[in-house]
């Protein structure tokens, strides 16, 4: 595979719900982005009611594969920048542990290999927290190893950890004007 002539985002999206559609916002306005599905992401656009509209430059990986066969993209210089967002505790956790066992986790631990920047709009950053389930907002009370994870997760090097749709928001437009300076 040769090195990619225009380097993309790579975006993983994990089952949570938290700011989802939000997050799909920030995907649309993006160009040369692709977007890794995991299962239970797959589930969360069903039940949110969601729609993958994206810009035309835009692929879609969706987690089929035994081995997370499009994580070999990372290798030949695909990507500039990787966003988890939302990340659920599991992934988050899963990431700190270094298990790579769907789509999401095995893109994190690839762009880490390749220091690929990462950024994780992790969800369970606070002791009680508001976020919108389907049927309606909902408080939710992570629990301790939540928030340690979380916690460890911002020690990875090139690795930003946000914990606000608006930090999210600012880390991409951040990052997209390191690249334009290049």
């Amino acid at each position: 595979m040769a090195k990619a002539k225009t380097p993309r985002w790579g975006w993983a999206l994990t089952g949570s719900g938290h700011f989802f559609k939000e997050s799909l916002e920030i995907i649309r306005g993006l160009e040369d982005v692709d977007l890794f599905v995991s299962k239970a992401a797959a589930e969360v656009v069903r039940m949110y009611k969601q729609e993958l509209t994206l810009p035309k430059s835009a692929r879609v990986f969706r987690d089929t594969t035994a081995s997370a066969a499009p994580v070999g993209a990372f290798y030949y210089g695909t990507y500039h920048t990787l966003v988890v967002a939302p990340a659920t505790s599991n992934t988050v956790a899963k990431c700190v542990f270094g298990i790579s066992d769907n789509l999401a986790t095995n893109v994190f631990a690839q762009a880490g290999k390749c220091r690929v920047p990462s950024i994780v709009f992790a969800c369970d950053t606070a002791p009680e927290l508001e976020t919108e389930a389907p049927k309606g907002v909902v408080k939710v009370y992570p629990r301790r190893i939540d928030l340690d994870n979380t916690e460890r997760l911002k020690a990875f090097e090139a690795t930003q950890v946000v914990e606000t749709l608006d930090e999210l928001r600012d880390a991409v437009a951040r990052r997209q004007r390191e690249l334009a300076h290049g």
